[in-house]
C-alpha cells in the first residue's frame, strides 16, 4: 500500500513549480505593494509633493492629530459593536439550525441564509437606505400606524451603519457556527444527559466549548471585513461620523496626502494582526 501511494505522489520538482506561481502571484500583489505602502508611510510631503526625505511626523502626526484619532476609534467601537450583536444573533439561530431543524430541512435554510451573499454589496446598503430613510418604508409604516409623530432618524447615523453590517455578518457567522456545531457528536449530548446534566448544562459545559472555533472564525472574518470596509459607512452612514476608510479615502481625493494614507493603512493592518494573534492565541489555549 505504502509503495502503490508513493507513486501516485507527483515528482517534488513538479509541485515546486506548482507552488511557485502562487509565491510570484503573493510577492507581487501583496508583499510588493505593502512594501511599497511602508516607505510612502515614511515619505515627507511638502505642500502637493512628496520629498526624497524620510520622517516620521506622519505618525506622529497621526497619533496627535485627534480628528484622525477619533477616526480611529469610531471605526473600533462599530466593528466591536457589529461582531458582538452578530455573534448573539447568529448563535440561536446556527444552534436551531443544528440541533431543532431535521436533517432535510437544514440544505435549504442554509440555502436561505446564503441569498444575501448573492447580492451586491452596494445594493444591500442602498436597500437598507431605502429603509430607515426618513421617507423610507420603515417610518411610513411606523407613522402609518400611529407609533410615531415625526420620523425617525436613523439613515446616515452609526446605527444604520451597524445595521447594514449586520444583516449581512449574522449569516456569515451563522454558516461558521453552524458548520462547527454540525461536527458535535449527539452522543456526547445523550452522555451528558444519561448522567443526569440539564439541558442548560449541557450547552454551558458541552456545546459552547466544542463551538469556540466557529465562534472565533466568524467573529474574526466579522471583525476583518467591517474595519476595512468603506461602502456601508459611506452609504449608510454619511459623512456624520468619519471611519477611518473614509478618512483614508479623505486623504487621497481631497489633500492627495499619500503618506499619511499609508500610515492610516498600516495602522489597521496592525490592529488586525493584533486582534488575529489574540484569537490564535486563545484558540490553541482552548485546545490544550
Amino acid at each position: 500500500m505504502r509503495a502503490y501511494s508513493a507513486e501516485l505522489r507527483p515528482p517534488r520538482e513538479i509541485v515546486r513549480w506548482m507552488v511557485w506561481p502562487a509565491v510570484v502571484f503573493t510577492v507581487l500583489f501583496f508583499v510588493m505593494p505593502l512594501i511599497v505602502m511602508a516607505c510612502v508611510s515614511f515619505w515627507d510631503r511638502q505642500g502637493s509633493f512628496m520629498a526624497g526625505s524620510w520622517t516620521v511626523q506622519n505618525y506622529v502626526k497621526f497619533f496627535t492629530r485627534d480628528y484622525l484619532l477619533t477616526a480611529l476609534v469610531n471605526s473600533i467601537e462599530v466593528t466591536l459593536i457589529t461582531t458582538i450583536v452578530s455573534v448573539l444573533l447568529a448563535y440561536p439561530f446556527a444552534y436551531v439550525l443544528a440541533f431543532q431543524v431535521p436533517a432535510r430541512w437544514q440544505k435549504i435554510i442554509l440555502l436561505i441564509a446564503v441569498l444575501p451573499f448573492w447580492t451586491s454589496y452596494v445594493v444591500r446598503s442602498y436597500s437598507w437606505l431605502l429603509i430607515v430613510s426618513d421617507n423610507g418604508f420603515l417610518n411610513r409604516i411606523l407613522m402609518g400606524l400611529g407609533l410615531i409623530s415625526e420620523p425617525l432618524k436613523i439613515a446616515y447615523t452609526r446605527s444604520a451603519t451597524i445595521l447594514g453590517f449586520v444583516h449581512f455578518f449574522v449569516m456569515l457567522l451563522t454558516l461558521t457556527i453552524y458548520a462547527n456545531l454540525a461536527q458535535i457528536s449527539p452522543s456526547y449530548i445523550k452522555a451528558a444527559q444519561d448522567l443526569g446534566a440539564s439541558w442548560l448544562t449541557v450547552i454551558r459545559r458541552i456545546i459552547l466549548p466544542l463551538s469556540v472555533p466557529g465562534v472565533a472564525v466568524g467573529a474574526f472574518l466579522t471583525f476583518v471585513i467591517t474595519i476595512g470596509d468603506y461602502v456601508t459607512p459611506q452609504i449608510l452612514g454619511g459623512n456624520t461620523e468619519v471611519l477611518v476608510p473614509q478618512a483614508i479615502m479623505l486623504q487621497i481625493v481631497r489633500t492627495a496626502d499619500f503618506p499619511m494614507a499609508s500610515v492610516m493603512s498600516l495602522v489597521l493592518m496592525v490592529l488586525v494582526v493584533g486582534v488575529y494573534l489574540i484569537f490564535q492565541r486563545y484558540l490553541t489555549m482552548s485546545r490544550l
